[in-house]
This record gives C-alpha cells, sequence and structure tokens, in this order.
C-alpha cells in the first residue's frame, strides 16, 4: 500500500510503515482512498487491512460444498489481529480465497461465512440480504406470517426474524451477526415500515458466544400480544414472554395435513403449547378436543385463542404433567380417534441423543396406546440432532413394542418458509408424523 500512499501524499511516510495519525486523519484517507481506487486500480484489499484466516489443508469438504460454520480445529493460522465480531478473510489451505465472514475466538464455531463471493460487508448488504430473503418469501406463498430470515438457509449465520404480519421478531444468535443488528434493524425498517420490532434474545445459546441474555423493543414501544390470522383461524401471540419468538411457524403448513383424519373424530392434544394443532381439529370438524399441557399459561393462552374462534364449546386445554397422564390413562384403557403429539426438543446435545430417542420412543409408545384402532397418531420432533431416519426408526420401533401396526398417511418437514439446504443438517430440523394405527 505505500506505493500507492506515497504517490498521494509523500510527507506522510516514516519508515517502512504509515502511519494512521489522529482519527479524523483515518477516516478522512478512507474516504480518500475510496475515491482514488478506481483510478489507481488498487485491489481491493489495501483499502481495509483484514485479518486472514487460513484453513487446514486436510479438512472435510463441508466448507467447499458450502456450508458456512468453520470451526477452530480447521484453522491452520491466523494472520493479523483477532477481534470476536470483526469481519474476516478466508482462504483454503492452498491459498484460494474461501469467502468472508465473522470471526469470534470464544466460540467452538470460529467463522461463521457471509459471503463466497469477496462482498464489502456493510449495512448495504444486510438490507440486500434481507430483501432477498423477502423476495423469495413473497414467490412461494409466505406473506402475512412467515420465518422471513432462516439463519444460514438464507445466508445469514445465526440471524432469525420471524414477520406476525407488520411486527417483527428478531434474534441474533451469535456476536458476529449481533454486531450488525443495527444494520438489521434499519433494512427492516426500510423494506417494511413495520408498526413494531422486538428482539427475543433471551437464549442460553448466546452465553456460548460471550453475549448477554436479553430482550426487548427495537422500535417505539408497543402493546406485545399481537392477533395474527392461519388457515382460516385467529390466534393471540405473545412475543415478549412466548416461548421462542412466541409462535411456532414451522407447523403451520403441518396443521392443515390433520384436517381429514378429524373430522367428527374424538381428539387428544398432548404439549399443546398455546393450542393450536387443537384448535385447527376443532375447526377442521372434530367432535372433541382435548388439549393437555404443563404450562398454566400456556393452557391459558389456549383457553384464550378457543374462544377467540368460538370453538370453546369443542376444544378444551387442561395444565397437567402429559407424561404422567399418558401412563395413567394407557393403564386405564382411554381411547381416542386421534392422538396428536407435539413434544419439545429432549436434547440439543449430541452426547444426549440416545436419551432424547428414548424419550420419544416411550412417548410415542404411551400414545399409540391411547389411539383406537384404526385411528390415526400424529407426532413431531423438533430436535435437530435427530435425523429424519432416526425419528422413523424410533416411531417403528415404538409401535413394535405397542402391538401396533402403523400406516404412514404423511411425513413432513418444516414449513417452506424454513427453507431446506442440503448439506446444513441443522436447516432441516421438524419431523412430523401422520400414521393410521391397527391392532396386530
Amino acid at each position: 500500500m505505500q506505493q500507492y500512499l506515497s504517490k498521494i501524499l509523500p510527507g506522510q511516510r516514516k519508515g517502512k510503515k504509515w502511519q494512521k495519525g489522529s482519527e479524523v486523519w483515518s477516516l478522512g484517507l478512507a474516504f480518500v482512498l475510496s475515491w482514488l481506487n478506481p483510478r489507481l486500480k488498487m485491489p481491493n484489499h489495501y483499502l481495509w487491512r483484514m485479518t486472514s484466516v487460513y484453513l487446514r489443508k486436510k479438512i472435510a469438504p463441508r466448507i467447499a460444498n458450502g456450508h458456512p460454520w468453520i470451526y477452530g480445529n480447521e484453522v491452520e493460522r491466523i494472520e493479523g489481529e483477532v477481534t470476536g465480531g470483526d469481519i474476516v478473510n478466508v482462504y483454503y489451505g492452498d491459498g484460494k480465497p474461501c469467502g468472508r465472514g465473522y470471526i469470534n475466538p470464544k466460540s467452538q464455531i470460529l467463522v461463521r461465512l457471509l459471503t463466497r463471493k469477496g462482498e464489502t460487508i456493510n449495512e448495504q448488504f444486510f438490507h440486500n440480504r434481507i430483501l432477498q430473503a423477502w423476495e423469495y418469501r413473497k414467490k412461494i406463498g409466505y406473506t402475512e406470517n412467515c420465518r422471513l430470515v432462516f439463519g444460514e438457509a438464507d445466508g445469514l449465520p445465526a440471524l432469525i426474524i420471524d414477520k406476525f404480519n407488520d411486527y417483527f421478531v428478531i434474534q441474533t444468535l451469535s456476536l458476529g451477526i449481533d454486531t450488525w443488528k443495527a444494520a438489521i434493524v434499519s433494512a427492516l425498517e426500510a423494506i417494511f415500515s413495520p408498526k413494531g420490532i422486538y428482539e427475543r434474545n433471551d437464549v442460553p445459546v448466546r452465553e456460548l458466544e460471550g453475549l448477554p441474555q436479553q430482550k426487548g423493543f427495537l422500535s417505539a414501544p408497543f402493546d406485545a400480544n399481537i392477533l395474527i390470522n392461519e388457515n382460516g383461524l385467529r390466534f393471540w401471540v405473545d412475543i415478549e414472554n412466548g416461548q421462542k419468538t412466541g409462535y411456532f411457524l414451522d407447523q403451520q403448513d403441518n396443521r392443515r395435513a390433520i384436517q381429514h383424519i378429524v373430522k367428527d373424530a374424538e381428539v387428544l392434544g398432548v404439549f399443546t403449547y398455546t393450542g393450536t394443532f387443537e384448535i385447527h381439529a376443532a375447526h377442521y370438524g372434530a367432535r372433541s378436543v382435548l388439549g393437555l399441557d404443563i404450562s398454566e399459561t400456556a393452557v391459558a393462552q389456549a383457553n384464550k385463542n378457543a374462544a377467540l374462534n368460538q370453538l370453546d364449546n369443542i376444544c378444551r386445554f387442561e395444565a397437567v404433567n402429559a407424561f404422567d397422564v399418558l401412563k395413567q390413562w394407557g393403564k386405564e384403557g382411554k381411547q381416542y380417534d386421534v392422538v396428536m403429539l407435539d413434544p419439545p426438543a429432549f436434547t440439543k446435545s449430541r452426547e444426549n441423543i440416545q436419551k432424547a430417542l428414548t424419550g420419544y420412543k416411550e412417548i410415542n409408545l404411551r400414545g399409540m396406546k391411547l389411539v383406537r384402532n384404526g385411528g390415526f397418531l400424529v407426532t413431531s420432533s423438533c430436535t435437530n440432532l435427530v435425523s429424519p431416519e432416526q425419528f422413523l426408526q424410533t416411531i417403528d420401533q415404538a409401535a413394535k413394542d405397542a402391538r401396533k401396526k402403523i400406516r404412514q398417511v404423511t411425513f413432513q418437514a418444516q414449513a417452506s418458509d424454513h427453507p431446506i439446504i442440503w448439506g446444513m443438517e441443522n436447516t432441516n430440523y421438524l419431523k412430523f408424523l401422520v400414521v393410521e394405527v391397527t391392532d396386530r
């Protein structure tokens, strides 16, 4: 760079290093260089000296095949200062460019790549990516309520944005993306002119990045209990205190999948949260619906949602421990035409996968025992560490132990506004299964 600077301002050289001087001088220099760059034909990396990360020569092909995560043990060396949240250039072991992303030495995932094209990472970059995500959702039919940005699947690792009509809830789950939170809010304001933006960063995973858990308004304060429409029904969503971002948008397509099997049926829903599956069942013609959840707050919200849709005469909810109740009712011989299970994730660590599979097997075995001969089991798993194959094998084993025969009606993933990228296992996390259950 000295060869260029000496042509511009030779009096400012001292020895072999260019002296920046004051902050004002540094900013002025950056402006001058940005203006002169096309005229001097300077390489882009001369403008801003970025830290460079060089990968080991022998690493899994995962990164070259498009996965944006780079673990610390995949890095050979780092040239330059390492400051958490900064943008760095990444190179393969042979020196060829790999991409550009943000770094965090406190995280097991050292670098998360944002681009493979060497694009400048600035406010406009995030504006463009969010706009692209929105255009994609509109193309596939998700406009009113949707997962606007699904992290890695939208080229914005660790960023979640849920759209509830004119309100937005965001999660910045890594230091690198949290650094750009103001730019993300600016992009939402420019593209949507929203009524409100709220952050739900009260999640433990942020602590792994050296970040605090927090939540609050990123816009002028507003009533955090908002009303949404889904499949002809209305639901209250508490974006301040509800689970995750307040509502499980990933099941919105799957909730439609039960419409034929619940007609004139006696339905039991377990792990109901705010009652969306159960209220859909009542809407689709179920004779009676009982929903169970351990949270009294969730049950109160579910009953409120049932009344909102004038279905409280068909659909009711109780606060109980589902594991204990299913076991007891199995002994008592209670039976339902349709049993729906939507349990929480049973593990978030690979060390406990086997325990999670055991839990899924047990809960589905108990559920099957409550299904009348020829009835249906509706079951889900949102544990991304459990593969679709493992989930299906677990259900099959549960059926054998329950001495039941099962016939698959449908097997689906999350709604399409949560895109699945092949090769990124964390984007293919939800398993939704409907089976007919008959006696052997």
